[in-house]
C-alpha cells in the first residue's frame, strides 16, 4: 500500500499531516493499493493490517481476468472480512486512456486521465470521497502495485 507522506507500522505510506490547529482533529491517513501479483486474502490482510475500513474501487470497470478482483467477488469477499466496498467509476481510467497505456503512451494516457479527473462527475466523486476520507480509513484500489 502506498500513498502521499510518511510511512507507517505496515509499511504504507501515510497522507501527510494537516496544519498544526490543537482544535481540528487529526485525519485519518488515505492508502492505496494495487492488486497486481496479490490474491484477494493477502490483499485483505494488509488493508487489516493498516486498520483500513473502506475500499474505494477506482477501476472505470471493476472486472478482472484475475479471481477474485471483479467487483461482486471482492465485495463479497471484503463484506466476510467486516470492510465496506465502493466503486467509484468516475475516477477509473477511461478507454482511450487505457488503450494509450497498454500502447506505451504514458503522455497520452496522463493526458486523457487529466481531462477525465477534471470532469464534473470525477470532482463531485473526489469531494465526496475527500469527505469520506476525514473521517475513516480508505484505500484506493487499482491494478498497479507500483503507484508511479
Amino acid at each position: 500500500m502506498s500513498g502521499a507522506g510518511g510511512r507507517n507500522a505496515a509499511g504504507a505510506a501515510e497522507a501527510p499531516a494537516g496544519p498544526d490547529d490543537p482544535d481540528r482533529p487529526p485525519v485519518p491517513p488515505l492508502f492505496t493499493i494495487g492488486y497486481e501479483g496479490a490474491t484477494p486474502e493477502a490483499l485483505i490482510a494488509r488493508l487489516r493490517a493498516a486498520g483500513v475500513t473502506t475500499l474505494v474501487d477506482v477501476r472505470e470497470l471493476p472486472n478482472s481476468r484475475r479471481p477474485g478482483f471483479a467487483k461482486q467477488a471482492l465485495s463479497g469477499a471484503l463484506q466476510a472480512a467486516g470492510l465496506r466496498y465502493v466503486h467509484l467509476r468516475a475516477l477509473g481510467t477511461p478507454p482511450e486512456g487505457r488503450a494509450a497505456a497498454r500502447a506505451g503512451r504514458s503522455a497520452e494516457m496522463k493526458r486523457i486521465f487529466g481531462a477525465r479527473l477534471a470532469g464534473t462527475e470525477a470532482q463531485a466523486a473526489i469531494a465526496a470521497l475527500a469527505g469520506q476520507a476525514r473521517e475513516e480509513r480508505l484505500c484506493l484500489l487499482c491494478l498497479e502495485a507500483d503507484p508511479r
